[in-house]
């Protein structure tokens, strides 16, 4: 399979599923600190954002457009990781990252729910 640049994809983007959870209260409060705290960074944003336009890439390929060392993308993309904001998939030497759509979704409704 490929992205829409041609590139190679072995992660594919999870599907969307409906997400019953409350929108309020401590446990969403929580989430949504959480949530907030990894997008906190301006490279963090920006790499969401080559994700969601990639559907999924390798760190490598990240690199090449910011300009952050190797490591501190590294650093980032695990970040955004623990908090569920995107999924990574090991092919060999490389890992291939790409968003989560329900955790976008789900982000976009704790905030909009403020």
């Amino acid at each position: 399979m490929n992205d829409m640049n041609g590139n190679s994809c072995c992660c594919a983007p999870p599907e969307l599923v409906e997400d019953e959870r409350p929108l309020s209260g401590k446990g969403a409060d929580e989430e949504l600190a959480a949530l907030a705290k990894a997008l906190g960074h301006p490279a963090r944003v920006e790499i969401l954002r080559i994700l969601s336009v990639r559907t999924t890439c390798a760190c490598g390929e990240i690199v090449r457009d910011l300009p952050l060392a190797q490591s501190t993308v590294s650093e980032h993309l695990r970040i955004l990781k623990e908090a569920g904001l995107v999924v990574g998939e090991v092919d060999g030497p490389r890992v291939s990252y790409c968003v989560d759509p329900n955790a976008l979704v789900r982000f976009k409704k704790l905030v909009a729910g403020l």
